[in-house]
């Protein structure tokens, strides 16, 4: 699997790098559109025809150094997979590393979840999604990619849901509504993203499912709802966060690549570089 970005070896490097990229090509348990295991790759793929100049802050964030490991190759089952993606985030936070995390299917969140609570007893996680994922177990396991958010609040209170459109009955048992910006009620009001900042605590982990964005932005994705939102208020949401927080890892998951349809695979490449941009901008050098 390539690396992120078109970069020299020494930029990649891992030892020196400040950022690390795990690639988790998993697609164990999704249940309509099949291809998240492609997501990782198409990714990497379109962030080569990204410019590494960022026009509103003028900075270069890959001069931190950018290394891309090797992909998690763990398959046998959801619970392993996660176990495997938990040790291999361990190493990177103990590198002190910034962790992104490539899926694959939202399942591949729980090990970096448990990795982060782990390091990081305060920590916050916020999902930004089409679909709520709290179920208890789906189809036989607890580690579906429909049970991720469950998971999660097992491992702190502090989860924060935005741009919801899609929930089961058997999962509003987990819902904390207050905690939950559904994508209809958002829509019509300016200051939802000050308000979702407002929620969380000092630090925060982010989970990234893509199909959060209308089809219209992105409809290479696993499972996509009509109504999400759009590049930019994402992008306002995660500059928003950032300034108010100490952000410490992020994936972005789902991404189901068509070949003959290259846009998501940008947008996707182009969120995390964005994201990435934000990030050090707001740091000194």
């Amino acid at each position: 699997m390539r690396p992120f970005g078109d970069f020299t070896d020494e930029q990649m490097r891992y030892e020196s790098a400040a950022i690390a990229i795990l690639p988790v090509p998993y697609d164990g348990t999704s249940t309509w559109i099949k291809g998240a295991d492609r997501g990782p790759e198409a990714l990497l793929e379109a962030s080569y025809n990204l410019e590494f100049y960022d026009i509103e802050t003028g900075t270069e964030v890959y001069k931190r150094g950018i290394a891309t490991l090797e992909p998690v190759t763990e398959s046998s089952s959801p619970e392993a997979m996660a176990m495997e993606v938990e040790r291999r985030v361990e190493a990177m936070l103990k590198d002190g590393k910034f962790p992104v995390i490539l899926g694959g299917e939202h399942s591949v969140s729980i090990g970096a979840f448990r990795a982060m609570a782990h390091h990081y007893p305060d920590i916050s996680i916020l999902q930004l999604d089409a679909h709520s994922d709290m179920r208890d177990e789906y189809e036989g396991s607890p580690c579906n990619h429909a049970c991720v958010m469950a998971r999660a609040k097992e491992l702190t209170p502090n989860i924060t849901q935005v741009g919801i459109r899609s929930s089961a009955r058997e999962e509003q048992h987990n819902i904390t509504p207050e905690r939950t910006f559904y994508a209809h009620r958002i829509a019509d009001e300016p200051n939802w993203q000050g308000r979702v900042s407002a929620q969380l605590g000092r630090r925060v982990y982010i989970t990234i499912d893509l199909d959060v964005f209308d089809p219209a932005y992105l409809p290479s994705t696993g499972t996509p709802e009509p109504g999400g939102l759009s590049y930019r208020e994402v992008v306002a949401l995660l500059r928003r966060v950032i300034r108010d927080h100490e952000v410490v890892g992020i994936d972005i998951v789902e991404l189901c690549p068509n070949p003959a349809a290259k846009a998501s695979d940008f947008l996707a490449a182009k969120l995390l570089y964005q994201f990435l941009t934000d990030l050090y901008a707001s740091k000194q050098p």
